[in-house]
Parts: C-alpha cells; structure tokens; sequence
C-alpha cells in the first residue's frame, strides 16, 4: 500500500509531490529554467507569464509557474508593481477576440447561444488563466495569497490595479468556497506549528504567552475551532475561540483571567464565540466566517445538547471613531448637548462611569441607525453578524477596560444573538432590507427623539475591510 511507509514505501502525498518535482524538473531542463533557488539574474515576469500562457505542455507550463512564482518572492517592490501592473493591462481582456466576438454575436446568422458563450470566453481577462495555471505549481495557492496581499498594500495608491483585484476575489471565491474547507478543533494537543500560528494570528484580543493560549485551549469549558483548505494544511485560515458559560457574559475579562475555576462542558448553558480571526491578509473579501459560526454552533449543539444560548463577546472597532467624526461635525443628528458636554468632560480626564449613559444611547443610535450609503450599518462587525442572521442582543459598557478597548470604544462590547430558529428569517430581512433585528433591551437605548432619523455617514478614506470579532 501507498501509506506503507515503515516499509520504505511512499505515501499518496509523498508519491503525488515526487511525480510533480519530477515533472518540473523536466520541464525546466526542457526550457533552460533555473532552479527557483539561483543567485543569478532573474528573468523578466512579464516574459515568464507569456511563456506560461503559451505553453501547452503540463510540465513545462509548471516548471514557468514556479519560477515567475519564485521570481516575484524574491523581487522589490517596483518589479512586483510593474508585473501587477501588466496583468491589468497586458494580460486583460484579448481587445481583437472580444471585438470580432461582438461582431459575431450581431451577425444574422443562428446560434446565438454559441456566440455569446465565445463572447464570454474572449471577456475573459488573459490574466485569470493565467492565475489558474500558477496555481497548479507546487505551493502555488499559498503564493498566489503572498501575491494579492503584496496586491492589497498597493491597491490606495494604484486604483487601476482594481480590475486585478477583482479577478483575485473571484477566483478565490471559487478554489476557498465552503466545500473544500475542512473544519478542525485546535487544542492543546494540536502541534505546536499551529498552535504558534493561533498565537501570531489572533487579532481579538491578544495571546500573551503559552500559558495565556494553554488558559484557552485546554480547560473543559473552552473550545477553538479553524477552518483549514487542502493546499494550505498547516495555515488556519480563520478560527474562533469559544467559552463555554452558565449565562451570557458582559465583560471579557472573567473569560481571559487566569487562573480561574473552570466548570464541566456539561453544566454549561451558553456558548460565547468570544474571538474570530482572519490569518490571511491575502484572502481578504473572502467570507468563509459565516460557515464557521455556523458549524461550529450545529457541532457544539451535537456534542453538547445542554447548550441551550450562542452568543458573541465581540468589540466595537469602530465606534470611538464615529463618535470623535461626529463631534466634529459642525452639526450632528446623533449627539445633543447632553452628550457633548459628557464627552467633552472625558477629554478632559473625567470619570467614564459618569458618561454611562450618554456613551450607551451613542452605541444603540451608531447599531440602529448609522448607515452607509448602502443602507447597512457602518459597523463592520455588526454586517458580518447581522449578515449572518443573529440577532443585536445587548450593549455591554465596560465590557473592555483594556487600553485598546476604551481606545476603539469607550470599553463598549456587544452580544450578539445567533438563536437557531431565527438565524434563517433575521438573516433574510438583513439581506433583503438592511434591518437591524436588536433585542428590546438595546432599542430602549435609543434616545425618543432619535429613533426615527437615520445617518449616512461621510465619506471615509480607507474603509475597514477586515472583519473580527
């Protein structure tokens, strides 16, 4: 057998990975293609990625993939520009193919369903074919996420790069979709590659140290879970960290404390996803967040039929922020005197306690109604839960004392609601309407006179696109 390996056998993977090595090794003696590893000049990437979208052989073609891969790891900034550059132009759309497409398609003659699938195919950016093949190199889906997050850090400065970015989301829509991600828990037995990379990636609220990841992992009342894809085994792409409580918690810290008294997964009521990650800048744009919440919660509601209550912990990113916008707008539908002078007193070093209920009016107006132009709420947070179908369940003040959460929110924390027989219509009404679905308890917050304006917010720089939680 292939998995016999004691035996001096090879496994299916180790088998597969030779044959492709073996190819590329070929393929490159074939074209007088260095090794990825040489000290010497590089080759041009432009030239390479004609070279790739010429080629019809398979191991040629892969031997070109991995060296324009390997070319632009090892290039500065301007030859990566440059190369980015011309996949918006040079390898867009075949301007010649697409106008004797059109021209095709309004001839007289029949099969109009024929042209227009060969109008399609000529619409198609060059640039997208050749993205798939670099993705059949060896490590070539995690290069091709090195390469858009490279992509991302240049995208304010060259708008034009845009179209390529949009070519990257759909792809990666397509090779990251739900059926090929693998979900696994994380605990204190998981290697300690991956348990580094928890560590490292974890964007919530920071890990200390082993000890403050071994407090999450490993007591019976904690869980963590990861989403993983085939191509890219020791890389979580998103995970959740997960306490398990008698009662839906208002504050962060009694969660992270340590040492603290853990209780048994079986007395347990409630599960709190207190922390959900994203670890690749390069897969950006690319939800999967909401498959994860939602499996989780069918694989915790299996194991433990005890669980009765899902809800977050989660921050308000954003929400100091619009408060300091709108108190610099010369006029404000959101904020009146009262609130003003509240947070002008804390400005000057006063008591947050004292701004209670000022700051908690402000979060239920920024939830209900702050809007973007799209009619969702400016919260990026709130689109991705609301969006997923829960329900705004309660504004938590002090919830986060921490120097970063009463930096980003006056210590403000949400809870977020995910009730399994309503996820489906709270989710439809979000989706088709932009409706809020709050808990009676947060729309009491809202100040009377405030209840029926709703803000669209002023154009931002920037945007947040990266959503946490």
């Amino acid at each position: 057998m292939l998995n016999e390996t004691r035996s001096g056998r090879m496994s299916a993977p180790e088998f597969l990975q030779g044959l492709i090595d073996t190819l590329t090794q070929r393929g490159r003696s074939v074209l007088g293609i260095k090794p990825p590893r040489h000290t010497g000049e590089d080759p041009d990437l432009e030239l390479l990625g004609e070279a790739l979208l010429s080629r019809r052989g398979e191991a040629s073609g892969v031997a070109i993939a991995q060296s324009l891969l390997a070319v632009f790891e090892r290039a500065k900034e301007p030859e990566r520009l440059k190369f980015l550059s011309s996949l918006a132009d040079r390898f867009g759309p075949d301007r010649r193919a697409v106008e004797l497409a059109i021209a095709a398609y309004k001839g007289e003659d029949g099969g109009a369903g024929k042209k227009i699938e060969a109008l399609h195919a000529a619409a198609e950016p060059r640039r997208q074919e050749l993205i798939r093949r670099l993705n059949l190199a060896p490590g070539g889906t995690a290069s091709l996420v090195r390469m858009r997050e490279v992509l991302l850090s240049l995208l304010s400065k060259h708008p034009e790069l845009q179209a390529v970015d949009d070519d990257f989301v759909h792809l990666f829509s397509s090779w990251f979709n739900r059926g090929f991600l693998v979900l696994r828990p994380i605990d204190w037995t998981t290697s300690a590659n991956i348990l580094e990379k928890i560590i490292k990636y974890e964007a919530v609220h920071a890990i200390q140290d082993w000890d403050d990841l071994r407090n999450r992992l490993e007591p019976t009342d904690r869980r963590c879970y990861a989403f993983f894809h085939p191509q890219l085994v020791d890389e979580p792409l998103i995970f959740v960290e997960v306490a398990l409580t008698k009662e839906i918690p208002s504050a962060i810290g009694p969660l992270l404390e340590k040492p603290r008294r853990a209780i048994d997964a079986r007395e347990a009521t409630t599960a709190v996803f207190y922390s959900i990650s994203n670890t690749q800048k390069g897969l950006a744009g690319v939800s999967f967040g909401n498959f994860l919440i939602k499996q989780v919660v069918q694989d915790l509601a299996r194991e433990l039929p005890n669980l009765t209550t899902f809800v977050t912990l989660s921050p308000v990113p954003g929400f100091a922020n619009w408060v300091r916008r709108e108190l610099k707008a010369e006029a404000s539908i959101a904020i009146d005197d009262d609130a003003r002078r509240a947070l002008a007193a804390l400005e000057d070093g006063g008591d947050l306690a004292q701004a209670r209920e000022p700051i908690t009016a402000l979060a239920a107006y920024y939830f209900l109604k702050a809007k973007l132009s799209s009619g969702k709420p400016v919260d990026p947070v709130a689109r991705f839960h609301l969006g997923n179908g829960a329900r705004l369940e309660r504004l938590n003040f002090l919830g986060d004392p921490s120097p970063k959460g009463l930096k980003q929110s006056y210590g403000l924390m949400v809870n977020y609601l995910y009730a399994l027989e309503h996820i489906e219509a709270n989710h439809e009404a979000f989706a088709e309407a932009g409706t809020v679905v709050a808990s009676p308890q947060v729309k009491k917050s809202l100040r009377t006179k405030l209840a029926s304006q709703d803000l669209v917010p002023r154009p931002q720089k920037n945007p947040q696109r990266k959503i946490s939680s």
